[in-house]
């Protein structure tokens, strides 16, 4: 595991702070993937933690935006929002089919009681991490 610099915007606590008590622990479990994702990759030295539009985000030199959140209309599901202009919930597709739910192009969808396939997320975690690296490759590197 390599040394990782977490810059932290101090209002994602706030934010994880006002998650309902059973997404909240979903959303640690998400955001500590994404961590422990980032440390495993060398090129990773920083891993910029912020929100952009008020929903809890990472961001490294040679990723995509990965962004995480829970909405009130949909109160028994959490998901994971990647930009939806990259190949990026295009390729999770090719590579796991149904594994995962997928809101469009923009997101893999958790449901409340769902278990998350750990290993498979992580590699759509470490492809968005490294966005910038991998999109010549047709599978991400995944």
């Amino acid at each position: 595991m390599t040394q990782l610099t977490i810059i932290t915007d101090p209002r994602v606590e706030a934010v994880f702070a006002n998650y309902p008590d059973w997404v909240g622990d979903k959303m640690q479990f998400l955001r500590a993937l994404v961590i422990e994702t980032a440390k495993e990759l060398p090129e990773i030295t920083v891993l910029e933690e912020s929100l952009k539009w008020g929903e809890p985000s990472f961001l490294t030199k040679y990723g995509s935006t990965l962004r995480m959140d829970w909405k009130k209309k949909t109160p028994n599901q959490y998901q994971m929002y990647f930009k939806c202009t990259s190949r990026l919930v295009e390729t999770f597709k090719t590579v796991f089919g149904d594994l995962f739910e997928y809101e469009k192009n923009r997101a893999i969808v958790f449901q409340r009681n769902q278990e998350v396939p750990i290993g498979e997320l992580k590699q759509c975690i470490r492809a968005t991490l490294l966005y910038h690296r991998v999109k010549g490759d047709i599978t991400l590197g995944m």
